[in-house]
């Protein structure tokens, strides 16, 4: 087997998607086989048997030996935290915290790691579930980034030089970064057969971003000039917390009051912050909020909802909880209504739901998503006739909300879906063929690397 000429990874917040490329011909997807119980650790392929959605996740489980852990990464993360979650540390979506000044280090089984650390150790972890399809990696890797990284006032620099440590621990001496929607338009770009201003709108789990790009055709070759970019670092995952708060943490306890010394309280709202993240619930049992939740059963107005709290997370449901989530916002992505289930031990919580409800709840979210399109035009100093076509991608895209926002400034004959989560990193790897990279890629800068 020949080293390929380019790997493409594309690091997102939910799943992790790696693409290589040789000379000629498409981009091959990098698989992994399935463990035995696949928990929604990522997208499988026909056969079932394998998947090329990696979640990005990981496990630490504490061993018998002070510092002895045993890590896993993806699905495998997933399966070991479900099963053991008081033992196990599990961290998803760390993505996030990339361009986090906040963020130094977090405490893992009495070892610190820092983003870099936990980045190279889920990449290690990655390449090794890979087996053959990784043995043999090319020098070049291209790895997709955001427009904009999440957080509240992210610093892309500090992101940059994090991710330019992480991915040297795996060997490659020339590591190229590219705007994760500049990737998908690659991918589309080679369908086209005339010159075109193409939107790209890339919608993953933590951020949604945007980009413009004029593609001509020149000696053959495509020629690509960025015209404007935008990003907001609001996508999926907001849209499942809006989910929970509305429709599940009521029926727990959220807007509710409990008596204290003849008064009349309301239940504090921070007990349902961590329902953002499910694995964030876990580590409520051993806080001190846990304890006030419990004395919190016998003051409440309304016990059995209190009661239901505890045992969500005594017994660790937010697993099963956020798989709910998941299938409802799935199911109205196609339906008009669909019923929302979640039933766990004594738990079951059951309704329909409109999706001209879930709009509402998620009207905030959908409001600075429209603001970023519109940033992106402003920002190519275009009008929406001077696009040619949109092509949209990540799962979010298929959210009609979502949709709609192109629909209302765009001729929606102009607008295409599509490879939702493979067209990022398989962009990515063929652009390894261009002979001048530097019209697609960036290094990291000066300042950007340790």
């Amino acid at each position: 087997m020949t080293t390929p000429l380019s790997l493409g990874i594309d690091f997102g917040t939910t799943n992790t998607v790696v693409a290589l490329a040789d000379a000629r011909g498409p981009a091959h997807l990098v698989r992994f086989p399935a463990p035995n119980t696949l928990p929604s650790g990522g997208v499988e392929d026909a056969s079932g048997s394998e998947l090329f959605a990696f979640r990005s996740c990981l496990s630490f489980h504490a061993g018998d030996r002070p510092n002895d852990r045993t890590i896993a990464a993806g699905p495998w993360a997933i399966e070991a935290y479900v099963e053991d979650p008081a033992e196990t540390r599990f961290i998803q979506s760390f993505k996030s915290f990339a361009a986090s000044e906040s963020f130094t280090e977090t405490q893992v089984v009495g070892r610190r790691y820092r983003f870099e650390d936990l980045l190279s150790t889920f990449l290690l972890k990655l390449r090794a579930y890979a087996d053959a399809a990784m043995t043999d990696l090319p020098s070049r890797v291209i790895v997709g980034r955001p427009v904009t990284f999440a957080g509240a006032a992210p610093s892309e620099p500090l992101a940059l030089s994090r991710y330019e440590t992480a991915f040297a621990r795996m060997g490659f001496s020339e590591i190229l970064y590219a705007y994760e929607p500049v990737g998908a338009a690659f991918f589309f770009a080679r369908e086209l057969d005339h010159d075109a201003t193409v939107l790209v709108g890339d919608f993953g789990g933590g951020t949604s971003d945007f980009s413009i790009i004029r593609f001509e055709r020149e000696a053959g070759e495509i020629r690509a000039i960025p015209l404007g970019r935008s990003g907001v670092g609001v996508a999926g995952d907001a849209f499942d917390y809006r989910i929970i708060d509305h429709l599940v943490s009521p029926a727990l306890g959220k807007g509710s009051s409990y008596l204290s010394f003849g008064k009349t309280l309301p239940i504090p709202n921070r007990y349902y912050s961590a329902f953002a993240r499910w694995d964030q619930l876990a580590l409520m049992r051993a806080s001190r909020d846990m304890r006030e939740i419990r004395a919190l059963v016998r003051e409440a107005v309304e016990p059995e909802k209190i009661a239901r709290l505890v045992e969500t997370l005594d017994e660790n449901y937010g697993y099963q909880l956020y798989r709910s989530v998941s299938r409802l916002k799935e199911a109205l992505s196609a339906e008009e209504a669909a019923e929302f289930r979640f039933e766990a031990g004594s738990i079951s919580l059951a309704g329909m739901v409109r999706r001209t409800t879930f709009e509402r709840w998620i009207a905030p979210e959908l409001a600075q998503i429209e603001a970023a399109v519109d940033a992106a035009l402003a920002n190519a100093g275009l009008a929406a006739d001077g696009v040619d076509r949109i092509f949209l991608t990540g799962g979010s895209s298929l959210v009609p909300a979502v949709r709609a926002i192109f629909h209302r400034r765009f001729d929606p004959a102009r607008i295409e879906t599509g490879a939702e989560l493979e067209s990022i990193a398989s962009g990515l790897a063929l652009m390894g063929r261009e002979r001048d990279l530097s019209r697609w890629t960036t290094r990291a800068g000066p300042g950007d690397t340790e």
